[in-house]
Order: structure tokens, then C-alpha cells, then sequence
């Protein structure tokens, strides 16, 4: 089960975390991986660990919210069977508190560098007759987060997209779903708490962990395994559905 032998797979922002974690498991199932990152140093570790597991990788560099470089990029890909936009980036801010620049630069990499990448992968989906896109969204698309504005503007327009795309392409033998995280234990956590509360990283690690009703963070291996589910066969009959993985948080947080 959940093989992807003979798959070509792109994960974007697949050098660390979640896109790490994607890009490995999908490997592991013998897909094909190609790794978008902005530098090739970001994807070397994954490349690594998937090379040493005896399968098929490769990255590139490449800014997603750049529209000709994410063309050129899946111009030289190829033909590819598996698109994971999980590229993004976080932003802490109210409505009133976000600065403008801070607001274009979320939506330019997490709102329309995941267009890019949909304009760019489709026709290369089409060529080889259909295939899987997995959109990265957010608890914060579902529910309100406190200071998450520019985050959560960005997080509801991907989880809008991949209705849109599971809409248009359904005909074409080209499946759309998303999935929404709460939080994940990342390197971007580890760095948020250094920064912010370097005096008491584990009490606030702790109190980060119990905003989730199970009471932990999730890992990133258990996206990775939502993800790969998703891409395979046995996944073919699921499309422009929203995929909350968030230890109860939508529903239990009453």
C-alpha cells in the first residue's frame, strides 16, 4: 500500500520540518523527489537522508513568489505526477499592528507563490495524465488565532484555492486536497522560543504544547503521513477536501 514507485514528486520548502518530513516519506515510497527551496545549502540535509536511503532526489533553488523562476524551474522538472506547496512563511500581528510591508511579503510567498506553483505545475500534471496537488493550510484558516492577521489571510486563501483547483481539474484526472496543521514541533518553533523567551523555554514550550487538547505538538513525520496518504491511489477517490491535523484544536477547544 501507498506506493508511489514510478511518481515524480515537487515538495516546496522541502529543506526542514514539515516540507522535510513530506519530501522523506514520499522518497521512502519510492517517489521521485524534487526539492524547491531558496538555496540548494537549504535542501542539503534532505537530500542526504534520502540519497543515503538508496532513493531518488534533487533540488533547486528558487524563490516561489518569483513567477518566471517557479516557470523556469518546472520547465526544467519536467513532467510531474505530485505537487506539495508547503513554502510558506509565519507573521505575528494584528490588523492594526502588521505592518504593509510585513502583509505584502506573507501574501507574496504564501498566497502567490503557491498560485506560481499551480500555474507552473498544472500543465506539467496534464502531460503525464493526471496527478495529486497538496495545498500546506492552516488551523488558522478554521478558527481565529490571536495575532495571526496576515497569517491567517494567507492560510484561508490556500484553503480557497485548493477548492477552486479540485473544482476545475476534476475532469482531468488531477486531485486537489489541503491540509491544516496546529502547531508542529520545528526548527521555526525552537528559533521562535530562543528569540522571544530565552529565559523560560520549557515553561512556555509546555504551555505552546497544551494548546492542543491531546496535549503535545504534532510531529512532523505525522503530516508527512497524512501527506502520503493523500498522493497515493488509495487516496483517489479525495478531492477538494481540507484535512485538519490539530490533536482536537478545532473541535475540542471549547
Amino acid at each position: 500500500m501507498f506506493s508511489l514507485k514510478n511518481k515524480k514528486a515537487v515538495v516546496t520548502g522541502g529543506g526542514s520540518g514539515i516540507g522535510r518530513a513530506i519530501a522523506t516519506i514520499l522518497a521512502k515510497q519510492d517517489a521521485e523527489v524534487h526539492i524547491i527551496e531558496l538555496g540548494v545549502a537549504q535542501a542539503k540535509d534532505t537530500l542526504d537522508e534520502i540519497k543515503a536511503a538508496g532513493k531518488q532526489a534533487f533540488s533547486y533553488a528558487c524563490d516561489v513568489s518569483d513567477h518566471n523562476a517557479v516557470k523556469a524551474v518546472f520547465e526544467q522538472i519536467g513532467n510531474i505526477n505530485i505537487l506539495v506547496n508547503n513554502a510558506g512563511i509565519a507573521h505575528i500581528g494584528k490588523a492594526d499592528t502588521t505592518d504593509e510591508s510585513d502583509f505584502d511579503r506573507v501574501m507574496r510567498v504564501n498566497v502567490k507563490g503557491i498560485y506560481n506553483c499551480l500555474h507552473a505545475a498544472i500543465p506539467q500534471i496534464r502531460l503525464a495524465g493526471g496527478g495529486v496537488i497538496i495545498n500546506m493550510a492552516s488551523i488558522a484558516a478554521l478558527v481565529g488565532l490571536p495575532d495571526r492577521f496576515a497569517y491567517s489571510t494567507a492560510k484561508g486563501a490556500v484553503k480557497a484555492m485548493t477548492m477552486s483547483v479540485a473544482k476545475d481539474y476534476i475532469g482531468e484526472n488531477i486531485r486537489c486536497n489541503s491540509i491544516s496543521p496546529a502547531r508542529v514541533h520545528t526548527p521555526f518553533v525552537d528559533g521562535f522560543l530562543q528569540k522571544n523567551y530565552p529565559d523560560n523555554i520549557p515553561e512556555m514550550f509546555d504551555k505552546l504544547s497544551k494548546t492542543q487538547p491531546i496535549g503535545r505538538m504534532a510531529r512532523p513525520e505525522e503530516i508527512g503521513a497524512l501527506a502520503l496518504y493523500l498522493c497515493s491511489d488509495e487516496a483517489a477517490f479525495i478531492t477538494g477536501c481540507d484535512y485538519p491535523i490539530d490533536g482536537g484544536f478545532t473541535t475540542l477547544n471549547n
